[in-house]
């Protein structure tokens, strides 16, 4: 072996049991842990990370191929940070490169940020006097014994500026802060208060960054000049030096977890790093998941309670509006109040969870219906564009006149989305300025930040729109918040369905009368009388956790028991299903091994969706009180299973939904 020859193991964002091995060959070139690498893996090249660096030749490997090239100059983690992307790697059951290519950025070189505007009149730029239970919550952040604290107070009671003091005292300490938001949206309205307040050490990381702004604002984090990380998701894993606190800001949301490989979820991460840290940990939502809320029943969580709003405004008054015999989603009480709303110079708000103009497309001679040529979900009449869509695969076609199963001409488009409600707004208030928010208003680049901007500042008269709208925004003019169809959610085969369903008229209720005490919510449904749609309008909070905790107990549902869901999906229905047998059988096999009381083994079933993208899916459930075992067990039929070619197995630990 020759003087100075160099070795090191890399991990490819590649299902690998393991890193491959490789020799270092480049002359004068450093070779570190935590640096990228482009190497050969097949008959391709492909970039890396290096995880282990040695002076010795690995042993039982023969023709050792050579690194290709280095992509950094220094490492971008450590091997405290190495550890971490281990411990993601084995909880949620992937591998180190797949972990690692999730956590870290992927950019070839830096890139000076945009600006990001926004000037939300919710936050403060500098600290403002608190009121009493928001002083004590401080207070209790700072001097418990306890570090994971629940911050739990209805829309509007200053929850935001109680995580900024948190901030603000764990700086002064000399440790960093990790904030983290669901959404961009919430990034780009707290971002610009923030850096008013806290200088130049904020970082900002999230999605709507480009890779090159991404390792940008990563080797500034990692340097030590940003000590304060503002983002979504993906922040949770900011390379940030001597972590102090991580807050986690609408706990309840589901975009806290990923739905790509690794299926992580903030808040677990985030437990995880505050606990490796010694850092605290603070949630906060008006509407706790209920395994946040049991927790917090249990002690696990400290609870800390705001229970009154500081901005002027009081509770909305809220009316609940049967939508039967009802033909769109305006009822005569929607108008009337939209129409004394903008009478009285005030602004309205409108949200439907569905965009598009119609959501399917049905013959009425014999009862078909328009679905995806390649997933089982109905097409999504987009009028502007003049196509039927998929919001699955995003598969397009041409509109039809004739029913294509039997020719008939009776046919025609049902339900409707944000776009078919926009139109018959327009029709019935030509006079008010309506702007609309969903994914396709908000495609293009700068749309988001200036539909806001001019809302905010009273340019139109009324925001309609889908989830965008239904989180943190917080508006002086808005009198009235309208749900259109509040029900869309609970028709999901889901055990969370009513959960979500309860969150959403709580959080998008909030958006109303902030400011003043005349807010107005309608919630029109066309099931007045479901338990989570009352419980929400009438304010029973303790009530619905109750009564959706005994359920949970009941069927054995989180937070009584844990999940580990495994969907085997392909192209061909026959070795989808034969494989998702062998691996029900070899999970059965493993909990036999430990103890097959203790792990429930659920299918294989069909998916709800059981198509996506042409690709048959289902799926096979593990569930548990005994995590430890049924994860083992998991691990092991995984490992037991023969997966054919065409077959992908998408693991998931925890998961948030079912379908």
């Amino acid at each position: 072996m020759a003087d100075g020859e160099r070795y090191c193991d890399i991990a490819f964002n590649l299902p690998l049991s393991g890193a491959l091995s490789y020799r270092v060959t480049l002359e004068g070139q450093s070779c570190e842990v935590g640096m990228r690498a482009v190497a050969p893996v097949g008959k391709r090249s492909l970039a890396g990370f290096v995880v282990a660096v040695r002076d010795t030749r690995p042993q039982n490997v023969a023709n050792l191929k050579e690194v290709g090239r280095f992509l950094d100059r220094e490492p971008l983690f450590d091997q405290e940070y190495l550890s971490l992307a281990r411990w993601v790697s084995e909880m949620y059951l992937c591998s180190l490169g797949e972990a690692l290519a999730a956590m870290a950025p992927t950019g070839r070189s830096e890139r000076e940020l945009p600006e990001i505007g926004g000037d939300d009149e919710s936050f403060s730029p500098v600290a403002v006097e608190l009121s009493g239970p928001q002083a004590a919550a401080v207070r209790s952040i700072r001097e418990s014994q306890q570090r994971m604290h629940y911050l739990y107070g209805k829309t509007g009671s200053g929850k935001t500026e109680v995580f900024l003091h948190a901030a603000e005292q764990t700086l002064a300490e000399g440790r960093s802060v990790i904030y983290l938001v669901p959404e961009i949206t919430l990034t780009h309205q707290l971002v610009d208060s923030i850096r008013t307040r806290f200088g130049e050490q904020i970082a900002v990381l999230h999605s709507g960054l480009t890779p090159s702004q991404r390792l940008t604002e990563w080797r500034r984090i990692k340097a030590g000049e940003a000590n304060l990380v503002v983002g979504a998701r993906s922040a949770v894993f900011a390379p940030v030096r001597n972590l102090g606190l991580i807050v986690l800001d609408e706990e309840h949301e589901g975009s806290y977890k990923s739905s790509s490989t690794p299926r992580y979820h903030a808040r677990q991460v985030a437990m995880k790093r505050c606990a490796a840290a010694g850092a605290r940990f603070v949630m906060g939502s008006a509407t706790p998941s209920v395994e946040a809320w049991h927790l917090m029943e249990l002690g696990r969580f400290q609870r800390l309670l705001l229970t009154e709003r500081l901005s002027g405004g009081a509770p909305p008054e809220i009316e609940v509006v049967d939508l039967s015999g009802t033909d769109g989603g305006l009822s005569r009480q929607l108008i009337d109040e939209i129409r004394a709303t903008h009478a009285a110079g005030r602004q309205s708000i409108l949200f439907l969870n569905r965009r598009g103009f119609s959501y399917f497309f049905h013959c009425r001679s014999c009862g078909f219906e328009m679905c995806c040529a390649h997933c089982a979900v109905s097409m999504t009449y987009h009028k502007h564009r003049d196509a039927m869509v998929c919001h699955y695969c995003g598969y397009r076609s041409r509109p039809v006149q004739v029913c294509p199963e039997c020719g008939s001409l009776d046919v025609g488009y049902s339900g409707f989305g944000t776009q078919k409600l926009e139109e018959d707004l327009a029709r019935e208030f030509p006079q008010l300025r309506i702007s609309r928010l969903d994914t396709d208003s908000a495609r293009k680049k700068g749309v988001l930040a200036e539909t806001l901007r001019a809302f905010r500042a009273g340019e139109t008269d009324m925001l309609l729109g889908t989830q965008m709208v239904a989180k943190g925004l917080n508006f002086p003019g808005v009198r009235l918040v309208g749900i259109v169809m509040a029900d869309t959610g609970l028709q999901l085969p889901d055990f969370r369905a009513a959960e979500r369903t309860f969150a959403l008229i709580v959080q998008v209720a909030g958006r109303a009368g902030r400011f003043a005490p005349d807010g107005r919510v309608l919630v029109q449904t066309y099931r007045p009388q479901h338990d989570a749609i009352r419980e929400a309008v009438e304010g029973e909070v303790d009530a619905f956790y109750a009564r959706e905790l005994g359920f949970r107990k009941e069927l054995r549902f989180p937070p009584f028991a844990r999940l580990v869901r495994v969907v085997v999906r392909g192209k061909k229905q026959s070795t989808v299903l034969e494989t998702s047998e062998r691996l029900a059988d070899a999970l059965r096999a493993a909990a036999a091994q430990v103890s097959a009381s203790e792990i429930e083994v659920l299918g294989p079933a069909e998916c709800p969706i059981a198509m996506i993208a042409s690709r048959h899916r289902v799926q096979v459930i593990a569930r548990s009180a005994a995590f430890g075992l049924m994860h083992g067990a998991v691990r092991a039929a995984i490992g037991a299973t023969k997966v054919p070619y065409g077959v992908q197995l998408e693991t998931d630990v925890d998961p948030v939904q079912l379908m």
